[in-house]
């Protein structure tokens, strides 16, 4: 039988790509980290990992195992969630998986009420995009998630939450600056900094880039807000992000795009999970606080 802290330091050095971060991150010696995948790889009677470049590269074998890992884990962790907050509000935890662009402009505050009105519970956040939020939620390894409603699929239920609009963004150099829009195909064809695969900043410019048949220029790719407006402040690319990104940049500028495109989100958690009483207070507090009418895009959205 396979113990699980032999999976959980087996996943640390998968995510990490080293046994020595893998043991730093979990306060362990390395020799031990080292004896535990040595066992692990016994057990199996299979090489988990392909050890070339001074860096752990998962085997198919070992790839296959991780997805087991996390869904195992992910599983234990909400069990302990549900278990913390079975009796009352003044001690468990609520998870939740937030992208980027959320977690950094819109979520905070939120947070911060969520905080003063229940002290007693802790606020773990997982930053990711909304598509690797999705099908974590889908296989049960997080209990609650920002995604799009319109991606929201069956298995899942949905709180409307925001409404905003993707703009393009430019320097105040930028010619569009002054333009009332700018066309999508005109867009594509600059410069562009842009998230990585998986974030629905990313996936916008995908969709439109193969519904019109042009290919981005992309010249600069990265998940890191402040980097990416520098690039675009320098006027080296343009980018495209939500409205409320803007905020308080004044050196930054939003242009719409010549056809508004509007992104819709929402609160998702699985319907086959139960909810501990701390997760069901969050979306409470979230309903009571932010609920916002929004399009309907799927059968599954409550209202």
């Amino acid at each position: 039988m396979l113990e699980t802290k032999w999976l959980h330091q087996f996943a640390a050095v998968a995510r990490e790509g080293s046994i020595t971060r893998a043991a730093e991150q979990l306060l362990l010696a390395q020799p031990a980290v080292t004896m535990t995948i040595k066992k692990l790889e016994q057990r199996l009677g299979t090489a988990l990992f392909d050890r070339r470049q001074g860096r752990m590269h998962l085997t198919a074998e070992g790839e296959r195992l991780y997805q087991h890992a996390e869904r195992i884990l992910g599983a234990l962790r909400l069990a302990e969630q549900d278990m913390a907050a079975l009796h009352d509000l003044n001690s468990g935890e609520v998870c939740i998986g937030i992208p980027s662009m959320l977690g950094s402009f819109y979520f905070p505050p939120l947070l911060m009420a969520f905080k003063h009105r229940y002290p007693g519970l802790s606020i773990r956040v997982e930053e990711a995009g909304t598509q690797d939020l999705l099908e974590r939620l889908c296989r049960g390894e997080l209990g609650l998630g920002i995604v799009l409603t319109s991606s929201l699929p069956a298995g899942l239920t949905g709180l409307p939450l925001l409404r905003e609009e993707m703009v393009a963004v430019v320097s105040a150099e930028h010619p569009a600056r002054h333009q009332p829009y700018m066309a999508i195909e005109d867009f594509l064809r600059q410069e562009l900094a842009v998230f990585r695969h998986g974030f629905f900043h990313r996936e916008y410019i995908d969709d439109v880039a193969r519904q019109t048949g042009i290919s981005p220029r992309i010249g600069f790719e990265s998940n890191l807000i402040p980097l990416l407006k520098a690039v675009v402040r320098q006027g080296f690319a343009i980018t495209t992000f939500l409205r409320m990104v803007l905020k308080d940049d004044p050196d930054l500028f939003a242009v719409s795009f010549q056809e508004p495109y509007f992104l819709d989100l929402c609160l998702a958690w699985p319907d086959d999970r139960r909810l501990s009483r701390a997760e069901q207070a969050f979306i409470d507090f979230i309903r009571e606080q932010h609920q916002r009418p929004l399009q309907e895009h799927t059968k599954n959205v409550i209202t």
